[in-house]
């Protein structure tokens, strides 16, 4: 009788467990360990009353065998694989550009203007600009747009009447 109870039991625990932990699931990717179940501890072997010799036997009762299934595993996530792939090209190092050059005078302000402004799509009104914006600086950046910076603040602050920049 005791051990019907107990198999009862484990079946509810088991049952209960996989239900609460199918719930858990759905909620977490993983799920909390359930407590460790505890094996039942079986009743001592009852003696057999003594009869006087002769030729009794005994009937042998099995004891039953009680497995207690493993907790429930929950899924486990593998982190996926990485696949081969080729080895990292980077692109080569780009080189610097070349450092502002040095104005001394007006007159070397022209051709340093004339090669800056030389893709714009209104060149007289780039060239005014940028001779003036190089007598003031005494510096025109390399190359035909951006690189603004090699100038220093000098030349990126300074700022139209309509609060646009004025050297190109």
């Amino acid at each position: 009788m005791a051990s019907n109870s107990i198999l009862l039991l484990c079946i509810f625990l088991v049952v209960a467990t996989k239900v609460f932990s199918y719930d858990e699931d759905l909620k977490t990717v993983v799920p909390a360990p359930a407590p460790p179940v505890k094996a039942p501890t079986l009743a001592p072997p009852v003696k057999s009353p003594s009869y006087p010799p002769g030729p009794v036997t005994t009937p042998t009762v099995p004891t039953p065998t009680v497995k207690v299934p493993p907790p429930p595993q929950s899924p486990v996530v593998k982190p996926p694989t990485p696949t081969p792939t080729s080895p990292v090209v980077y692109p080569p190092p780009v080189a610097p550009s070349p450092p502002a050059p040095v104005v001394k005078s007006n007159k070397d302000c022209i051709p340093l203007c004339d090669y800056r402004c030389s893709l714009h799509s209104r060149k007289k009104l780039c060239m005014r600009a940028c001779i003036t914006c190089c007598d003031r600086c005494k510096c025109v950046p390399p190359g035909t747009y951006g690189n603004r910076e090699k100038c220093g603040k000098c030349y990126t602050d300074m700022l139209t009447h309509g609060n646009k920049f004025k050297c190109p």
